[in-house]
């Protein structure tokens, strides 16, 4: 699943006119943030990230636009500090994990387009841009209020999505009771007492399916967000969602719920795809901590939160009502949005305001920055669907990250669909506990990715600060491998998280001590979550949503495919063995990682045409 960027750009202009006082245009130029390539002004290379810009409209560079004919360059906020190194610090938001890390990577040098830019012509009468850094249609000028409206709106649509992903959980066996699932079901009776594990398979099919929507919407979003602007795309997309999550609760077959639920995964990946962008659209860096660790939190507590209201919402009603639930609740979501959320995309807003103009002045061939008349619906969407495949085809570093991603996620949605058999399941394969009781037992997962994500990132910061002025920096500039430190504990607490719930599990112990290795295992999940995703952002920074969207994909097919094989893992080697395999590969995988990145990531990096710094 991918979530958005926000680039805070400082330029600085050399002084001296030739040297000694930068030109009117290029203080224009610095102002506005154009000597940037973008795909959003002419002339931008068409392969450049659509949702790696997102900065450009920051405003926090000084991004005064004005279509105001005759301007001073006095007027303007140009730099005029002597010359210093392009110095951006990228705050990233990915699947709800933040991370902040520079973009000058892979040398003293600043990163730069290597393609040509045609700015616009700041002196065009046409030009429609912001009237200066007060604008009050600037999102990042709105009221403090209004701006935490949409905060908390967007919080919500990103955490329903997620509760929905694994609030089926505790209803699977009920689901394939009433679906005609469960032995001497479809199958016939003889195949299924040979193999039983068939329906455990097809009903971790209805939570898994929900997943595999998460590898293919977010390329649609977060492009088509950029065309037709975020709120637009949210609501329709969360109205997908809505309509068929309540097709899910009405359905009367087993393959009717498949496909709703499908089909309803699709819309719910809009708001992790869409959502950063809209932070990065209302807040300047300095101001969107609090925001960022608002709503990186949902997609967090979503798995833990959904099962629990499952599991009681199932125990006393019907497993119908874990899907109506979240429609009504999706529905109250859906109202708040039309209410108090407004359009925040800096050139969707310009664009708009060149509409009112040719509406008020009759004229015509107002035109704003962005424009761009090659870009199309579908030119940017077969660039969103085909570079992460090509970087994962061609990039040895997407490859190895995606791949360990895959293996977490995946591991996270196996955990995530043995705890219904393990604490409701009859004795003595199970711990017998009523639906409802047993649901409680989520709160450990909860617990450790709230944990682990909220001793990261301090953690994560205070190292790559460190290492920045270590003899390991060049000129005090970041690197990609200053991320692998923090892997190490992660990669740690993964196996020794799966050892102690498998076999306590296996062994039936107090039922503390599944839920022991349950912390464990999500802290390091969630702290390999978000050390590889900063890690891949820092290696691709002009291609980081691609970069992001490629392992997104394979890790949304893991958590769609690992439950499947789950059951039959665990039907022929326990609690015990099977989370023993799991925990050797993950060290198989994740002890050399860290390792390999350090002392081999930048020749890679270096030898990449897409990575910085190659």
């Amino acid at each position: 699943m991918v979530i958005g960027n926000a680039t805070d750009r400082k330029e600085s202009g050399e002084t001296g006119q030739g040297h000694d006082a930068p030109s009117a245009e290029s203080q224009i130029r610095n102002s506005r943030g154009l000597d940037q390539t973008s795909e959003f002004a002419p002339g931008a290379p068409e392969d450049s990230d659509s949702d790696h810009y997102t900065g450009s409209s920051d405003g926090e560079d000084g991004t005064t636009f004005s279509p105001i004919r005759h301007r001073q360059a006095s007027s303007l906020h140009a730099p005029s500090a002597p010359q210093r190194s392009l110095s951006r610090t990228i705050s990233e938001v990915h699947d709800g994990i933040a991370s902040q890390h520079d973009a000058e990577l892979g040398g003293g040098e600043p990163l730069r387009e290597k393609h040509a830019s045609t700015a616009p012509n700041p002196d065009d009468p046409d030009l429609v841009t912001w009237t200066g850094p007060d604008d009050p249609e600037n999102p990042k000028n709105w009221l403090f209020s209004r701006k935490w409206q949409a905060v908390l709106v967007i919080s919500t649509f990103t955490l329903i999505s997620p509760v929905s992903s694994s609030m089926v959980a505790p209803s699977l066996t009920a689901i394939g009771a009433e679906l005609n699932v469960p032995p001497g079901g479809e199958l016939g009776p003889d195949f299924q007492v040979a193999n039983p594990q068939i329906n455990a398979v097809q009903q971790n099919l209805v939570l898994s399916i929900f997943v595999l929507a998460y590898a293919i919407g977010p390329l649609a979003w977060g492009p088509l967000s950029e065309l037709f602007g975020r709120v637009l795309v949210l609501q329709l997309a969360n109205l997908l969602y809505l309509f068929f999550n309540l097709g899910c609760g009405l359905a009367r077959t087993k393959g009717q719920l498949i496909a709703f639920r499908f089909l309803s995964g699709l819309g719910g990946s809009a708001p992790l795809a869409i959502g950063g962008g809209v932070l990065s659209d209302l807040f300047t860096a300095e101001e969107r901590g609090k925001a960022i660790s608002i709503y990186s939190l949902m997609p967090l507590l979503g798995p833990a939160v959904g099962p629990i209201a499952g599991a009681f919402i199932t125990e006393n009603t019907t497993w119908r009502w874990a899907f109506y639930a979240t429609t009504i609740a999706d529905a109250a979501i859906q109202f708040a949005g039309l209410v108090w959320l407004r359009e925040t995309y800096a050139p969707v807003l310009l664009k708009w305001r060149c509409q009112r103009l040719a509406r008020d002045t009759g004229k015509t061939g107002w035109h704003t920055p962005y424009d761009d008349p090659d870009k199309t619906v579908t030119k940017t969407l077969g660039i969103a669907f085909t570079r992460p495949f090509r970087l994962l085809a061609t990039q040895p570093i997407v490859q190895c990250l995606a791949l360990y991603l895959m293996y977490l996620y995946g591991l996270m949605y196996i955990v995530l669909t043995s705890f219904p058999s393990l604490w409701s399941g009859p004795p003595p394969h199970g711990y017998g506990e009523a639906v409802g009781i047993g649901g409680l037992n989520y709160i450990s997962l909860g617990l450790g990715f709230f944990l682990g994500a909220q001793i990261c990132a301090p953690l994560q910061d205070r190292i790559y600060a460190r290492l920045k002025r270590s003899k390991y920096a060049r000129n005090g500039v970041g690197r990609p491998e200053f991320r692998t430190p923090m892997m190490a504990p992660g990669a740690v607490l993964v196996p020794v998280g799966l050892l102690i719930y498998g076999w306590t599990a296996e062994f039936k112990t107090h039922w503390i001590g599944p839920n022991i290795g349950a912390v464990l295992f999500a802290a390091g999940a969630i702290i390999g979550f978000q050390c590889l995703q900063g890690f891949l952002v820092d290696s691709y920074a002009r291609y980081a949503a691609s970069a992001v969207g490629a392992a997104t994909v394979l890790r949304s097919l893991a958590g769609f495919g690992f439950p499947l094989f789950a059951p039959a893992m665990y039907d022929r080697l326990g609690y015990g063995w099977g989370n023993t395999l799991m925990a050797l590969l993950g060290v198989a995988i994740g002890w050399p990682g860290p390792l390999l990145l350090w002392r081999c990531g930048e020749r890679l990096r270096m030898s990449s045409p897409f990575a910085a710094g190659g």
